[in-house]
């Protein structure tokens, strides 16, 4: 049986992607601060943190694994003026999203198979933004940087590469002018990016890539009316 551990597993794309590799046969941990619904082991892990990643892998047990998938990190950033960010709440930010990708791949690196996998999840965020979002884009544009750079050190036993949602949704609340933004006509939902990780994982003639997953939106020019 193949195994993968996602990170943020109780969210709204992690739960999605939990889920769907396990309906696909996968053993599946969730490191996370909360606990998941769904068919996956949850690990307590809080990313940002040296020792408590440790302890998750110690928790965990495992010998071997096929897949991981870095898509924790701080579901709400601290946005506003830079000169009030605080460092504290830029450290967080980048601990949740930056370093916390870094510590996982560095534990998970030794147990992965030949031909296994790392998937990062970035945002299309690294390439475009919103006013006053400067510790969300950083993080998120770093990990791109550290997708293409594991990708060349770790070839060609480990492939590396990245997926760049854009706007996912549960389905509540959506108006038809949200739908009409993006190209093909809809919100993305959390099993469009859960199709996209499979994907990676089996291409095994794609790595250092950040596939974006928006249903077009990124490439939709905008004129004020």
């Amino acid at each position: 049986m193949k195994k993968a551990i996602v990170t943020g597993g109780s969210g709204l794309i992690g739960s999605g992607l939990c889920q769907a590799l396990s309906d696909q046969g996968w053993d599946v941990a969730s490191f996370d601060l909360k606990p998941g619904e769904g068919a996956a082991r949850h690990i307590d892990c809080d990313l940002g943190d040296e020792a408590s990643v440790a302890r998750a892998f110690e928790t965990l047990g495992w010998s071997e694994l096929d897949l991981l998938v870095n898509n924790g990190g701080v579901a709400d950033p601290v946005n506003g003026p830079l000169a009030g960010l605080s460092l504290a709440d830029w450290r967080k930010a980048v601990d949740s999203h930056l370093t916390g990708a870094f510590l996982m791949c560095r534990s998970a690196i030794p147990l992965l198979r030949d031909g296994g996998s790392l998937v990062n999840m970035v945002s299309t965020r690294a390439f475009m933004s919103e006013p006053e979002t400067e510790a969300y884009a950083a993080s998120k544009g770093a990990l791109v940087a550290l997708t293409h750079a594991l990708a060349i050190s770790l070839g060609p036993r480990i492939r590396v590469n990245a997926i760049a949602p854009g706007w996912i949704s549960d389905g509540e609340g959506l108006r038809p002018v949200d739908h009409d933004q993006h190209p093909v006509g809809r919100v993305g939902r959390p099993a469009d990016i859960a199709q996209a990780v499979v994907h990676l994982a089996e291409a095994g003639f794609v790595t250092g890539q950040v596939l974006t997953v928006d249903g077009g939106m990124s490439r939709k020019m905008i004129y004020a009316e």
